[in-house]
C-alpha cells in the first residue's frame, strides 16, 4: 500500500483521532482584522476573533491559502510520501481548491483534490471516511468517486447568530440586515451543493430550531443513519443543551459537537449554532 498523505484546511474541525493523526496535515485560511493579518487556528482562536470582532472600523475579511503555500507544503510532504490526497472546503465557498489544483501542477507527487462542498465537522467526516477506505485497499480514484456521491447526501441546517455580522462581513444586504433586525428573523441557512442558500426565515430561535428537528425527522424515518454533528460559533454551551434535548427526541441518532471554527465565525457570529448529517454514510470498499 502506498503511503498517503492527507490534507485539508482550517475550516475542518478537527476531533482528537484527526488532531493526533500522524499523516494528516492542516493548511490555514488568513483572516484580516483592519489590515491586520492572522492565521486560521495559528495565531488567532475563535475566541480571539470574536472579541475582536466587537471593535473593528472595517469588516472583517477571509482569504484562501495561496497557491504557492500549497506547493510549498506539497514539496515537503514528497520527501515522505507517495501521494497526496487534498480534501478542502466548498469550492463555492472559497478559492482553495482551485489554489491546491494548481499547485499539484508544480509539484512532482500525485495530488488528488476533492471538493468536499461543505466545512466544519462534516468536512472532517470526508477525511475519514476516505482514511477508512484506503486502509480497506481502495484507490484514491475510487476514494474520489465515493467521497463525491458521499458529499450530495449531506444535510446542514444552519441559525445564523448575528445579523448584523453577517451584514457587515458582506454576506447580506442592508435593506435584508434592516427588516431582518426589525422583525427579529432568524433565518436558517442550508449549504445545497455546496452553496449557502436561505433555506426559511423564521421570527424565533426556538421555531428555527424546531423547523431543523423536522427536517431532521424527515430525513432519519427515511435513511436511519447512527449519527449527527452539531456546530456552533462560540459558546458550546448553547449546543451541549441544545444536543441533551435531541438526545430525547432521537435516542437512536448519536449527536456530538463541534465548533465552526474563527474564519467561519467572520461571518457567522458567535451565537450561531447549526445541524449537520449524512444520508448515506454505510458504502464499504
Amino acid at each position: 500500500m502506498k503511503k498517503v498523505a492527507w490534507v485539508t484546511d482550517s475550516t475542518a474541525s478537527l476531533d482528537e483521532d484527526l488532531k493526533n493523526h500522524p499523516d494528516l496535515y492542516t493548511i490555514p485560511m488568513s483572516i484580516l482584522l483592519d489590515d491586520e493579518q492572522f492565521l486560521d487556528n495559528v495565531d488567532l482562536t475563535p475566541e480571539q476573533l470574536f472579541q475582536r470582532l466587537k471593535t473593528l472600523k472595517t469588516p472583517p475579511k477571509t482569504s484562501q491559502p495561496s497557491v504557492g503555500e500549497f506547493k510549498q507544503l506539497y514539496d515537503k510532504l514528497a520527501e515522505d510520501y507517495e501521494m497526496i490526497c487534498s480534501i478542502l472546503i466548498s469550492s463555492k465557498l472559497s478559492g482553495t481548491v482551485s489554489s491546491s489544483e494548481q499547485a499539484s501542477q508544480l509539484v512532482d507527487i500525485p495530488v488528488t483534490t476533492i471538493d468536499s462542498k461543505i466545512l466544519s465537522y462534516p468536512l472532517s467526516v470526508q477525511i475519514k471516511k476516505g482514511m477508512e477506505w484506503v486502509t480497506e485497499g481502495c484507490s484514491l480514484e475510487t476514494v474520489k468517486d465515493r467521497i463525491e456521491r458521499l458529499r450530495e447526501t449531506h444535510e446542514t441546517y444552519v441559525i445564523v447568530g448575528s445579523l448584523d455580522q453577517l451584514h457587515r462581513s458582506g454576506r447580506m444586504s442592508g435593506l435584508q440586515f434592516f427588516l431582518g433586525s426589525m422583525l427579529n428573523i432568524k433565518p436558517i441557512i442550508s449549504i445545497r451543493d455546496g452553496a449557502l442558500e436561505a433555506k426559511e426565515k423564521i421570527r424565533s430561535e426556538k421555531k428555527a430550531k424546531d423547523k431543523m428537528i423536522e427536517y431532521l425527522q424527515h430525513s432519519y424515518e427515511k435513511y436511519k443513519f447512527e449519527d449527527a454533528y452539531l456546530l456552533y460559533g462560540l459558546h458550546i454551551s448553547q449546543a451541549t443543551e441544545w444536543m441533551e434535548e435531541l438526545k430525547e427526541i432521537f435516542p437512536n441518532i448519536n449527536f456530538s459537537c463541534y465548533p465552526l471554527g474563527a474564519a467561519v465565525g467572520v461571518h457567522a457570529g458567535e451565537n450561531t449554532i447549526g445541524i449537520s448529517w449524512y444520508n448515506g454514510l454505510n458504502e464499504k470498499c
